[in-house]
C-alpha cells in the first residue's frame, strides 16, 4: 500500500472518532486559555495514537505539543479549540481541532516511510489572547519547517484575505463640576471620545482601500491614535491607551504548499468557487497569522454550507455539527495529511522549507 492510501485508510478508520471529537467540543465550549477538556480530549486523542505527548507547554495549561514520527522535515498542524463567549463555537473551532488531530494521526502512520515529522500542536486562546504567538515566542514552534491548518467556512477558498489586527482600550479622565453653577471647572471625558469618535469617522476617507480601521498597520495605528489624542486635546482630558494583547499579523501563505493543498483538497471532491471581490470584504484576522511571518505556513477554508450564515454569527454555530461539517472533518484531515506527505516527497519543496527553519 502506497503512502496516500495508507493516509486514506486511517482517515476513514478514524472517522467517526475524529467527528464524535468535533461535537464533544462543539457541545461543551469553553473561552480562551480555558479550554481544559478540549484539550485534554485531542491530547488524549493523539496519545492513544502513539503520539509522544507534552502538556502545558510554555507555560499555557491549556497548549499541548504531540509528536509522531522523526523524519527530516518538520511539519506542525495547528489545532485550535476556543470558543466565542455567549455563542459557543460560532467559528468552527471544534471543526479545526478535530482535522489536525485526525490529519496527525494519518501523517503519522506513514510519516518515517516518507521522512516526516508531524507535531500536532494545540494552540489556545485563538478568539482572544493570541495563544499561537505566545506559544511562537516561548519555543514550541522551534525546529518546525513549516505550519498548517484548516479553518471552516461557507465556501472552500484556498488563500482567504487576512487583516493584520491591534486591539487597544482608551480611557478617558475628566473632572467633575456643578453642570449648571460651575461648568467651566469641569472636564467632559465623553467629549473626548466624541471628537475621537468624529475624527475616526473622518480618517476613513484618507486610508487605502484594503485597510480597516482595526488593522495593525503602523501608519493607520498611529493616525487612530491621533484621533484619540484630538479628543484629549480638545477638552483637556487625559487619555490613556493600554494594547490588549499581542498584535495580529496578516497571514502569509505559502503558495507551493497552497497550491499542493488545493490539488487534495479537490482530490477528495472540494470545489473552490470564485468569489471575485467578495473574498476581500470577508477578510478576518487570525493569530496564525504571526506564525506565517516566522514559518512557512497554509490556512485555508473548507466550506460546510452554512450561507446565509457565516462565521461569529450565532447561526453558524449550529452549523458547525451539521453532515456538512461532519464531512469537512473528514475531508480536511485527510486534504493535509496528503498535504504533508507530498510535502515530504517533494524534495525540492522540502528542501526550502527545511532551509527555512527557525
Amino acid at each position: 500500500m502506497d503512502a496516500r492510501a495508507a493516509v486514506r485508510e486511517r482517515v476513514a478508520a478514524h472517522r467517526d472518532r475524529l467527528v464524535a471529537l468535533s461535537h464533544r467540543i462543539h457541545a461543551h465550549p469553553e473561552l480562551a486559555f480555558e479550554e481544559e477538556r478540549a484539550s485534554a480530549w485531542c491530547a488524549e486523542a493523539l496519545d492513544a495514537a502513539g503520539f509522544t505527548v507534552e502538556r502545558g507547554v510554555c507555560d499555557l495549561p491549556t497548549a499541548f505539543v504531540a509528536r509522531a514520527g522523526a523524519g527530516p522535515l518538520h511539519l506542525a498542524l495547528c489545532a485550535e479549540y476556543d470558543c466565542l463567549p455567549g455563542i459557543g463555537h460560532a467559528c468552527g473551532h471544534n471543526l479545526i481541532a478535530a482535522m489536525a488531530v485526525g490529519a496527525g494521526i494519518a501523517a503519522a502512520r506513514v510519516a518515517d516511510d516518507v521522512g516526516l515529522t508531524v507535531s500536532v500542536v494545540g494552540t489556545p486562546a485563538e478568539e482572544r489572547g493570541g495563544g499561537k504567538i505566545l506559544l511562537l515566542e516561548r519555543g514550541a514552534f522551534a525546529g518546525v519547517h513549516a505550519a498548517m491548518m484548516v479553518h471552516p467556512a461557507p465556501v472552500d477558498v484556498v488563500e482567504p484575505a487576512t487583516l493584520a489586527w491591534w486591539e487597544f482600550e482608551v480611557r478617558y479622565t475628566g473632572k467633575s463640576a456643578h453642570a449648571s453653577a460651575f461648568p467651566e471647572f469641569g472636564i467632559n471625558a465623553a467629549d473626548a471620545l466624541t471628537v475621537a469618535q468624529t475624527a475616526i469617522g473622518l480618517l476613513r476617507q484618507h486610508i487605502r482601500q484594503g485597510d480597516r480601521i482595526h488593522a495593525e498597520l503602523d501608519d493607520i495605528r498611529a493616525k487612530v491614535l491621533h484621533c484619540f489624542e484630538a479628543g484629549a486635546l480638545a477638552t483637556g482630558a487625559t487619555l490613556e491607551v493600554k494594547p490588549s494583547g499581542e498584535p495580529y499579523a496578516e497571514v502569509r501563505c505559502d503558495a507551493a504548499l497552497a497550491a499542493v493543498y488545493r490539488r487534495n483538497a479537490e482530490a477528495v471532491g472540494r470545489s473552490f468557487p470564485d468569489l471575485g471581490v467578495l473574498i476581500e470584504r470577508a477578510a478576518a484576522s487570525t493569530d496564525m497569522g504571526n506564525v506565517s511571518h516566522a514559518l512557512p505556513s497554509i490556512h485555508p477554508m473548507i466550506g460546510i454550507a452554512s450561507l446565509p450564515a457565516v462565521n461569529h454569527q450565532p447561526e453558524f454555530t449550529a452549523h458547525c455539527v451539521t453532515a456538512p461539517a461532519d464531512r469537512a472533518v473528514a475531508d480536511g484531515a485527510l486534504a493535509l495529511a496528503w498535504t504533508a506527505v507530498d510535502a515530504a516527497c517533494d524534495s525540492a519543496l522540502a528542501a526550502r522549507l527545511q532551509a527555512r527553519a527557525r
